[in-house]
């Protein structure tokens, strides 16, 4: 096992100082075991990828075991489709459960026994109110509820009516069990929860075996406690419920005793992490999809073009912490840039273009110029762009009245084309109608190519551009916030504050070098941001998503703390 005393001397969380409290006193024997256990109703986002870093990561650092195990109790929002979804990202952030797969469903015998069990003790009764009578007898933060008129039964009568629900004797919603604790318990999680409900649903994985399925306040504990598990991490909102999660498994007969700890979930800005509201985007056709590369699911993130070590790195450095807190979405931003910068390849392209002709340059000639593929790793090598007399420049790159402090192009005005040439503005061509800039013409100075030696002209501005001849079409997706409110859910209906801005497609055009791009390749298009070749892509045809802009407004609010 790996010494976390040495190991996380500067980071250890106060996750991590229980486990080592409970590793000196070789408290279950000396052993870490964690689990990942989500509810296939919906695809997993970026609180979770928090979630999976910590358990896995744990395990990992105490030389222990993670599972990830699949709280399947709710059959009427689980499929098979959201189980492969969670596979898939748990494998994509780097982890792997080896040949701990589990499912709630694999103890659904288990968990009927120890609630037959239960029974037989006379510690769970079967009830026969409704819903809105439970919630009524329940009581309120400040009064004490009222025995159910069915907590008198014999255990006798309670095990006989359990069988029959089991049977499908009764109709759905006719009765449920529930634990007998104390109706006047200050927690109003222990004033009898139900334990198990007649549900007529079909299964993912038992089809329609069952009819009663367990409730996760039930089933949770008792599978973590067949599992091994030691430290069942959770997040805050489960506080309340750790009372519960010992009497079950205080009252039931197993081996293992498992210790609930709580930590904070993730509140991210600009977002909203709720998997029933993600649903509403997704099925009110908000989005186009769970990976809609606006969402905050793992897999949205994924197709957007972020990487597993920058969403790893995120989720390190927002730390773990007992009470909740507000994480600026720029910070996510952040890690993606940093990761990015060292590995993205460079490469010019045009968003909005703009047709330069240099006047003096010969019609014919292609020239082949030398590109660096990154700075920042030189080992990376240089490609070739081709560059002729006409090209394409942004529109943003050319102002005819410039205001202070533009340095780029405007008429009289020299400017360096990155990797090429020093060009003067000389003529500017509009249509007679509108006004519109249609196309300016330049001239260039030979002697100023980039690397020449004796290239000494100094100008302020540098532009990308593509050539005319040689440019490819391409699909760009631009991206922003999915709200425009840093806090959505502040309104009562949160779609309210949907960025109707959060999407803009645009035909572009790029180098030839991402004429047959594969898609999941990243790049940096230079002066515009990171750009990712989404799956839409095909041979000369590709489509960019913009992963993030270059400006970079966590590392100035870090800078503006004093912070590195």
């Amino acid at each position: 096992m790996k010494d976390p005393h040495n190991e996380l001397s500067n980071s250890t969380n106060f996750i991590q100082s229980i486990i080592n409290e409970d590793l000196k006193n070789n408290k279950d024997n000396n052993r870490v075991h964690t689990r990942f256990p989500p509810e296939p109703n919906g695809y997993l986002h970026i609180g979770h990828a928090k979630s999976i870093c910590l358990n896995f990561g744990l395990a990992e650092t105490y030389g222990g075991l993670c599972n990830l195990r699949f709280d399947d109790t709710n059959p009427t929002k689980e499929e098979v489709e959201y189980v492969d979804s969670i596979k898939a990202d748990v494998k994509w952030l780097g982890f792997d459960w080896d040949d701990r797969l589990f499912y709630a469903s694999d103890y659904f015998e288990l968990l009927y026994g120890y609630a037959v069990a239960l029974i037989k003790s006379g510690k769970a009764y079967v009830c026969d109110l409704t819903a809105e009578q439970i919630r009524k007898y329940r009581g309120t933060l400040t009064e004490p509820g009222k025995d159910s008129p069915y907590r008198t039964r014999s255990a006798d009568e309670n095990l006989d009516l359990f069988q029959r629900m089991r049977a499908g004797e009764f109709p759905d919603g006719s009765r449920v069990l529930r634990a007998k604790i104390n109706m006047a318990s200050p927690n109003l999680n222990m004033r009898d929860p139900v334990l198990y409900r007649i549900q007529r649903a079909n299964h993912h994985r038992t089809g329609d075996n069952w009819c009663i399925y367990p409730m996760y306040d039930y089933a949770h504990p008792i599978s973590d406690a067949i599992e091994g598990v030691t430290h069942s991490i959770c997040t805050l909102e489960f506080e309340d419920h750790r009372p519960l999660y010992d009497w079950v498994l205080d009252n039931v007969d197993v081996s293992c005793q498992p210790q609930q700890i709580e930590f904070a979930r993730l509140n991210l800005s600009h977002t909203v992490m709720s998997k029933r509201k993600l649903r509403a985007l997704v099925e009110q056709g908000f989005v186009s999809g769970w990976d809609d590369p606006r969402m905050p699911t793992i897999s949205g993130l994924r197709r957007r073009g972020y990487t597993s070590e920058a969403i790893r790195d995120f989720c390190e450095r927002i730390g773990v912490a007992k009470s909740n807190s507000f994480v600026d979405i720029a910070m996510l931003e952040h890690c993606i840039r940093e990761d990015l910068n060292a590995r993205a390849m460079r490469a010019m392209a045009v968003l909005r273009p703009l047709k330069v002709i240099i006047d003096n340059y010969p019609e014919d000639r292609v020239e082949m110029l030398e590109a660096e593929n990154n700075p920042e790793h030189p080992d990376m090598g240089f490609r070739q762009v081709p560059f002729t007399r006409e090209l394409y420049i942004e529109q943003d790159d050319f102002r005819e009245d410039p205001p202070r402090k533009f340095f780029r192009l405007a008429p009289g005005r020299e400017v360096r084309l990155k990797h090429a040439y020093v060009i003067k503005c000389e003529r500017v061509v509009k249509d007679e109608q509108t006004g519109r800039v249609l196309e300016l013409h330049c001239i260039y100075d030979p002697e100023t190519r980039s690397g020449m030696s004796n290239e000494v002209r100094k100008v302020k501005g540098t532009l990308h551009w593509v050539s005319v001849a040689h440019a490819v079409k391409a699909e760009v997706r631009l991206y922003d916030h999915l709200f425009v409110k840093e806090n959505p859910e502040e309104d009562e209906d949160f779609r309210v504050n949907l960025n109707s801005g959060s999407l803009e497609v645009l035909t572009c055009l790029v180098e030839p070098s991402l004429a047959d791009v594969q898609p999941g390749s990243r790049y940096q298009f230079l002066r515009q941001g990171y750009f990712g070749a989404d799956m839409d892509t095909s041979a000369g045809a590709p489509v960019f998503n913009r992963i993030v802009s270059l400006k970079d407004s966590w590392a100035k609010i870090q800078k503006a703390q004093g912070n590195k």
